[in-house]
């Protein structure tokens, strides 16, 4: 793997603990915005970390980037991760095509099997095995990006495999970036993630990890591309980091404590953001171009105000300082 030279792409990734009302998902967008981060993305879930907690308002992924791509201006958008279980592969093609023509080409789709049994039961959605999860994810992808391709090139498309069938349509949804959204996936499995990724990813997502789990799931993906014949360089690698930060400890601390999950706490970087730029540049180390911050109090203006104010300038100084050293020594 390469290192990284150009800046990290900084992103905002929404999960609230208790959820959310529209008008607070874009008051934080709006933030995300103003910080200077990259991108807002937001989880797909319609349970919170706890499923019996009654405070938890759900809202649907797609619907809220929908009113995002007409309400912000400059944030890329995007899901971290849609779940293949809940929608069938032609409505999220044309769901996802449908945004980002709303939002002037700045969506992105992340994408996973779907993990959360417990909501898929509450919700009324089927939920197979994995096995079965992981063939589905596979026809979805090449339904979506069928769908986009035919869509861009003018052609009809049809598909027939053991979950999904499209008999020739004629009218393919048709995006706005070329040759279409971004595709994001990503995790932990050693066999069927990387090697799904490597056929359709335009970014692999390490997921929740130490820098060292991160480098070797890069390494896996890099491995599964060369299967194929893919040059493991043309796609991104991106990180994933459970924050709370604060001026001082005691601000963190306080951070930290919206979070229930044990797992989550364990994972977080609770502290202060010269700690949180040192994380992002380990990962940039092993070839992370992008990292999302996991924020799970997303009415607290004043943390996304901190992190953009300290840790954004900080990153693109130590991206020019990296590529002038660099610079330096070709010549």
């Amino acid at each position: 793997m390469g290192s990284v030279t150009g800046p990290v792409r900084l992103r905002v990734l929404m999960e609230p603990r208790h959820g959310a009302t529209y008008d607070e998902i874009l008051a934080l967008a709006l933030a995300t915005e103003r910080a200077g981060f990259d991108a807002f993305f937001r989880s797909d879930h319609l349970f919170g970390v706890d499923p019996n907690d009654p405070d938890y308002q759900p809202t649907d992924c797609w619907t809220t980037l929908g009113g995002l791509a007409r309400d912000t201006e400059r944030v890329r958008l995007g899901s971290l991760m849609t779940a293949a279980t809940f929608r069938a592969p032609g409505l999220l093609a044309a769901i996802v095509a449908s945004a980002d023509q709303m939002s002037g080409g700045r969506v992105e789709l992340g994408i996973g099997t779907g993990w959360y049994e417990r909501e898929h039961q509450a919700f009324g959605l089927p939920f197979p095995s994995m096995t079965e999860r992981f063939d589905r994810l596979a026809e979805q992808l090449e339904i979506i990006t069928g769908l986009w391709l035919a869509g861009s090139g003018g052609a009809g498309f049809s598909f027939d495999g053991a979950y999904y069938r499209i008999e020739d349509n004629r009218t393919p949804p048709r995006v706005t970036q070329h040759p279409h959204p971004p595709i994001i996936i990503g995790g932990a499995g050693e066999r069927r993630t990387p090697a799904i990724a490597a056929r359709f990813a335009t970014e692999f997502n390490a997921a929740l990890s130490s820098v060292d789990d991160a480098r070797e799931r890069f390494e896996r993906f890099a491995r599964a591309c060369e299967a194929i014949g893919r040059d493991p360089g043309q796609a991104r690698l991106s990180g994933f980091i459970p924050v709370a930060i604060g001026s001082t400890q005691a601000e963190a601390d306080r951070r930290a404590e919206i979070v229930g999950s044990s797992r989550i706490r364990e994972a977080m970087l609770i502290g202060p953001p010269d700690q949180l730029t040192e994380r992002i540049a380990d990962l940039a180390k092993v070839g992370a171009d992008t990292v999302y911050l996991h924020i799970f109090d997303i009415r607290d203006l004043d943390h996304i105000a901190l992190i953009g104010a300290e840790v954004v300038p900080r990153l693109a100084e130590m991206s020019s300082h990296r590529t002038s050293q660099e610079g330096t020594q070709d010549r």
